[in-house]
């Protein structure tokens, strides 16, 4: 009999201790567990479209940087001179000839000729690129290095796009390209067709509208004392 009492507050003891109670061994191993697990690295921006050169939005991965794109297509969309300067670096580059700030952009946002409001309604969509040192390059494409000459690629916008055997509207096409990145042999500013020669050689035609020069309006951003602002917009070279 008192051997059973002594088993039995022996059991009791080992009961209450507070060191090897049974819910706080389960959360002491729950905690190394979730001590071990180690966050798998962000997932690479996949394509917005078919294509090799489709445009991607790395620009997720930068803190802050989808909020300051999200404040530019606002002020694009509502045509906000006002707004769009306030993102903009007072000595934002505009050209390759000296042509810079503020008071610049103003003045050529406002100039019908040059159309700079729909030059950006065209270049925001295709994606943003996460430069080596933190900044943002819109579109994606400008970022990579196609192996053409800049100077003559031309990327295709869009996805099946008709490959033609000569510049008709209604010729059976050779052949589709999606999102990729052709060359154009002597290119016809004011031509509905440019002949392109195709990444494996072959040439045709392939709709003006739907060819964007490797050189066109780019934007570049940065963060300078945890502010954005756009510190470049140009296009040539």
């Amino acid at each position: 009999m008192r051997g059973s009492a002594a088993l039995l507050l022996l059991l009791l003891a080992c009961a209450c201790d507070p060191g090897t109670a049974p819910a706080e061994q389960v959360a002491e191993k729950a905690a190394e567990k979730a001590a071990a697990i180690v966050d798998p690295p962000p997932a690479a921006a996949e394509p917005l479209a078919k294509g090799r050169y489709a445009p991607r939005n790395e620009c997720v991965e930068i803190a802050d940087a989808t909020d300051f794109r999200q404040q530019i297509i606002e002020a694009v969309q509502l045509r906000d001179t006002d707004a769009l300067l306030q993102l903009v670096a007072d000595d934002v580059k505009l050209d390759f000839g000296g042509g810079a700030g503020k008071a610049e952009l103003r003045k050529r946002l406002g100039d019908p000729a040059l159309g700079l409001w729909r030059k950006l309604d065209a270049l925001l969509p295709l994606g943003c690129a996460k430069g080596a040192q933190g900044g943002i390059t819109i579109p994606w494409i400008f970022a990579q290095d196609p192996p053409v000459d800049p100077f003559a690629g031309m990327l295709v916008t869009g996805e099946d796009v008709s490959v033609l055997p000569r510049p008709v509207a209604t010729a059976a096409p050779i052949g589709t390209v999606s999102w990729d990145v052709v060359e154009v042999t002597g290119f016809e500013p004011e031509a509905a067709f440019q002949r392109i020669m195709l990444p494996d050689k072959r040439e045709g035609f392939i709709a003006s509208d739907k060819l964007r020069s490797l050189v066109d309006y780019r934007l570049l951003a940065s963060s300078r004392n945890g502010v954005w602002s756009v510190t470049s917009f140009v296009a040539g070279d």
